[in-house]
């Protein structure tokens, strides 16, 4: 990300599925913009940041209270587990894990999503990594975590009881 104080903070582009350049015009772009509220070079550091992912159409959605979170690529499927328990007051290790748990349940329902994960986790304001791992089927976390979320979900819906609806 490049860092300049003016009223664009900074910017990032995806790249399509095929390595090809974001500049391409059969790339279907998405741009993620962080910026201060203020222009102002003085009041620049001190400034609340606020994100949008822009979409190629030109539609854009901001970060705000209710939608403390941006998911990038597939989200039909693992965006109700991260919707369900995701809110500003999770850590980062309850993120992690609810990210993972969001990725297995994408795999499950869509064969064209799979491993590798990579998985980089910074906290806010640091621009540091504090983890970076790329997560392989043979990754002991992610396994146990398919084995437990799968075996809990199977559990916890025949525990539900039966509509009674006559």
């Amino acid at each position: 990300m490049r860092r300049r104080c003016s009223t664009w903070r900074g910017w990032s582009a995806t790249r399509c599925a095929r390595s090809k350049p974001a500049t391409d015009p059969t790339c279907c772009r998405t741009i993620s913009i962080l910026t201060p509220t203020s222009s102002s070079a003085a009041s620049c550091a001190a400034s609340r940041r606020r994100l949008f992912e822009v979409y190629s159409e030109g539609n854009f959605i901001e970060a705000t209270p209710d939608t403390c979170y941006f998911q990038i690529g597939e989200s039909k499927y693992g965006k109700p587990v991260i919707d369900r328990v995701v809110t500003r007051a999770t850590g980062l290790q309850e993120a992690t894990k609810c990210t993972i748990v969001s990725f297995d349940s994408t795999m499950r329902s869509n064969i064209s999503v799979g491993l590798p994960i990579d998985l980089a986790v910074y906290e806010t304001d640091s621009l540091k990594l504090k983890l970076q791992k790329r997560i392989e089927e043979s990754d002991p976390y992610f396994r146990m975590v398919h084995t437990q979320w799968g075996e809990g979900l199977r559990r916890v819906f025949a525990e539900l009881p039966n509509p009674d609806w006559t």
